[in-house]
């Protein structure tokens, strides 16, 4: 699978969560919120001159107001579904915000020449 088709995947899998998911930033401050994006590319494999493993990596984050919100294991469910790999990062208040913010980090392999 190439590079554009699994993050596109990955995309609509965050967008069945809540119609309020975003790519890199988000365009209103409505919430709950998604905002997920791939960050680069680490411990990739190259062999015969080609690269023959690449690891992608990124982050999702949700934003919202509610104490406990079942959207959080929507999230991890999307993770595995999608078969990354994914830790939760950071939970946090904002004062500035008034906001809870998750944030967790994932990553996908791909396989084969690239």
């Amino acid at each position: 699978m190439s590079l554009q088709s699994k993050l596109q995947q990955m995309g609509i899998a965050f967008a069945s969560i809540t119609p309020k998911c975003y790519h890199y930033w988000r365009p209103v401050k409505d919430v709950p919120c998604l905002i997920w994006a791939e960050s680069g590319e680490e411990n990739s494999f190259h062999s015969n001159n080609r690269k023959s493993e690449q690891n992608i990596v990124g982050t999702v984050d949700l934003f919202t107001k509610t104490e406990f919100d079942p959207l959080a294991d929507d999230v991890q469910n999307v993770l595995d579904e999608l078969g990354v790999t994914w830790s939760l990062e950071s939970v946090q208040y904002e004062d500035e915000t008034n906001l809870i913010h998750m944030e967790w980090s994932w990553g996908v392999v791909f396989g084969g020449e690239i």
